[in-house]
């Protein structure tokens, strides 16, 4: 199974990590054009992607890009409104309604998780009575990840495992049970490393805290008021609502293996660590809200984008990533990978630009240049 593909659920926002240490936010500069950025696409689908959708933000104006196809069948191109599943920037709306709940006194991201799930994370050494949610959040937890479980790779990436799991349904707490048959990956607070768990155990608190799933809670308080409407959280639904393209992989394959047509799963699999849909244009109007202050009070914006140092270059926030690019200008927001599908969303602090984009294959493809060539290019 290559890198790639493991990290499609498992860590797929750490394959984006980069750049981005705690050097103070810097506006974008005057942007000229995105020829750049047309020819970062167009280079991701020589490189082998199928296709690419993108839709830039800079104020009022909007720029959107496809190249390569959604179909390998028919050779039907790609649409500029094509909804995609988005994998883990779920996490950025998950932590938005926790932060939420925070401000308007309902919890505290200093309450244990064993406050809000008593005897959930237990055995093998977990200890839900000293893991914050504010850990959880962060990635510092040190809750194993189940994505990271053998059985799970077996049974949910690999071409056999796949065929024969993917219409499957599984709760958050089988996730957990996954998650917590494992020794911790370290104790909590000792350093920062991603796992699926912790937010699927977010999920989990804000059903306790408000007695409605967590789905329900991001569609009222996220989805509606914002009128993002090619947004959804499937639950068990295992198809895309349209317009949308085919969605491919190798399912542990190398590139030159066979591709195979994922589109339609059960992203239960992933909940609310990553089961959401959205197009380009939703995501940016998201990220966009959320850092000018339409959905945050100052002082949870403010918690949300103290960061932690992650991987080599980057740092990471409550549900946001923070990546500082090669011209200076610094971007917040998140990357997302399930089968088939791999996602961007970055916006600057002032949220005056943003970019959202999605490739439908999980095996190759740089993400990374196509921010730098919007956010630095000509």
């Amino acid at each position: 199974m290559t890198a790639r593909v493991r990290t499609t659920l498992a860590a797929a926002c750490a394959v984006a990590l980069s750049a981005a240490l705690a050097a103070p936010a810097v506006a974008a500069p005057a942007v000229h054009g995105h020829d750049a950025t047309d020819r970062a696409l167009r280079a991701a689908v020589a490189d082998g992607v199928p296709g690419v959708t993108a839709t830039a933000r800079t104020d009022r104006r909007t720029w959107s890009r496809t190249a390569g196809v959604g179909d390998l069948r028919t050779g039907e191109p790609r649409s500029e409104r094509d909804r995609y599943r988005v994998g883990s920037i779920t996490k950025t709306f998950v932590a938005t309604v926790l932060l939420q709940l925070e401000a308007e006194g309902r919890l505290s991201l200093d309450d244990t998780v064993g406050r809000w799930l008593p005897g959930v994370v237990e055995g093998h050494g977990h200890d839900g009575d000293r893991i914050t949610l504010r850990r959880l959040l962060n990635h510092t937890s040190g809750v194993y990840d189940y994505t990271s479980d053998e059985g799970f790779v077996r049974d949910h990436f690999g071409r056999d495992g796949f065929a024969e799991h993917r219409y499957d349904t599984l709760t958050p707490r089988q996730l957990v049970a996954i998650a917590t048959a494992h020794e911790p990956a370290f104790a909590p607070g000792a350093r920062w490393e991603y796992s699926n768990t912790n937010y699927v155990l977010a999920g989990m608190v804000i059903e306790e805290a408000t007695g409605r799933p967590y789905a329900e809670e991001v569609r009222r308080r996220i989805v509606g008021p914002l009128k993002l409407r090619a947004t959804s959280l499937p639950g068990t639904r295992t198809g895309l609502p349209q317009p949308s393209s085919r969605a491919y992989s190798k399912l542990g394959g190398t590139a030159t293996d066979p591709t195979y047509d994922v589109t339609r799963l059960n992203p239960s699999m992933a909940g609310s660590a990553g089961e959401m849909i959205s197009d380009s244009a939703d995501l940016n109007r998201f990220y966009t809200a959320l850092f000018r202050g339409g959905l945050l009070p100052a002082e949870q914006l403010a918690e949300m984008t103290t960061t932690v140092p992650a991987l080599p270059g980057a740092s990471y926030g409550l549900g946001l990533i923070r990546r500082d690019l090669d011209c200076g200008v610094t971007v917040w927001g998140h990357a997302g990978g399930i089968h088939g599908s791999s996602s961007e969303a970055v916006t600057t602090r002032d949220g005056r630009h943003a970019l959202a984009l999605n490739f439908n294959g999980d095996w190759s493809g740089d993400s990374q240049a196509v921010i730098e060539a919007e956010f630095c290019g000509d």
